[in-house]
Order: C-alpha cells, then sequence, then structure tokens
C-alpha cells in the first residue's frame, strides 16, 4: 500500500503544484476573474486560513505554523499508510497527504494557499479551491466510505 499511497500523493503534489504555477504565471498575471462557463470562474484568491478560508490570520506566524501542522498531519498520515491493508485506504490516504503536502508548499513558498478554482450559482460563490483541496475532499469522503463499509466485508 505505501507504493501506491506514496505515488498517488506525488501525483496529487506534482498537479496541485503545476496547474498553480500555470494559474500564476500564465493565466493570472495579471490578476483578474477568466470567465470558462455561467457557473465557472477561473481566480485568483490567497487563502490565509484553513478550510474555506476559517481562521484566517494576518499573524506572521500563522502560515509557518499551519505549514508545519500540515506536515505533521502528513507523518500521522504515513503511519496510517503504512498500516493500511487494502489498495483503496491505501489510495484515499494518498490523495489526502499529496493535498496536505501542495497546500504546506503553498503556505511556506506563496505566504497562503493559491485557490483559483471558482464555481457559482444564482449569485452564490463556493469558496474557491484548488487540485489539492479536491484530492483531500475525495480522499476524505473515501476513507469514510471505508471505514463504514470494510468493517462490514472483514466480519463476514
Amino acid at each position: 500500500m505505501i507504493r501506491l499511497g506514496l505515488g498517488l500523493a506525488a501525483l496529487v503534489a506534482i498537479l496541485d503544484q503545476s496547474s498553480k504555477w500555470l494559474i500564476l504565471t500564465q493565466v493570472m498575471s495579471p490578476p483578474r476573474v477568466v470567465e470558462i462557463t455561467g457557473f465557472f470562474n477561473l481566480v485568483l484568491v490567497g487563502n490565509r486560513g484553513i478550510s474555506f478560508g476559517l481562521l484566517s490570520n494576518d499573524s506572521p506566524w500563522a502560515q509557518p505554523v499551519l505549514a508545519v501542522l500540515a506536515f505533521g498531519i502528513s507523518i500521522v498520515l504515513l503511519i496510517w499508510l503504512r498500516r493500511a491493508e487494502t489498495r483503496f485506504l491505501g489510495a484515499a490516504i494518498g490523495l489526502v497527504l499529496g493535498g496536505a503536502i501542495g497546500n504546506a508548499v503553498d503556505r511556506l513558498v506563496h505566504g497562503a494557499v493559491v485557490d483559483f478554482l471558482d464555481f457559482h450559482a444564482m449569485g452564490y460563490h463556493w469558496p474557491a479551491f484548488n487540485v489539492a483541496d479536491s484530492a483531500i475532499c475525495v480522499g476524505v469522503f473515501l476513507i469514510l466510505l471505508d471505514g463504514l463499509f470494510a468493517g462490514k466485508s472483514k466480519t463476514r
């Protein structure tokens, strides 16, 4: 499981950082709103908080502390990955791990997480997000599914 999880984590982190590089250097220079469809835009947001901008803080220590926290969580995920018994769980942990690393790198390099995907409907916008955020959400959902259904298959 370790190779699967680490491979997926590396793929997510590379895709995340590559997409952010492309947005920062090619698409959003200068920053603007790029309308793709009637419900989807590309925007440039520096998220200094945690999920959905919660706990945003302008303290000079906030970003390094959040990055260290993300790397600490990554160590716990690595330990969990080594103990994973199924490919499904290994892949799920790999998604979360790759996303955590991608966002932690942003905090250290850019001083905030670079978000750029903006979905909206009827005047309401979902908070902007990125590839790492997507991988984390999908990975957590898969971990929850594994927790709900894997135990049932083991008891049969």
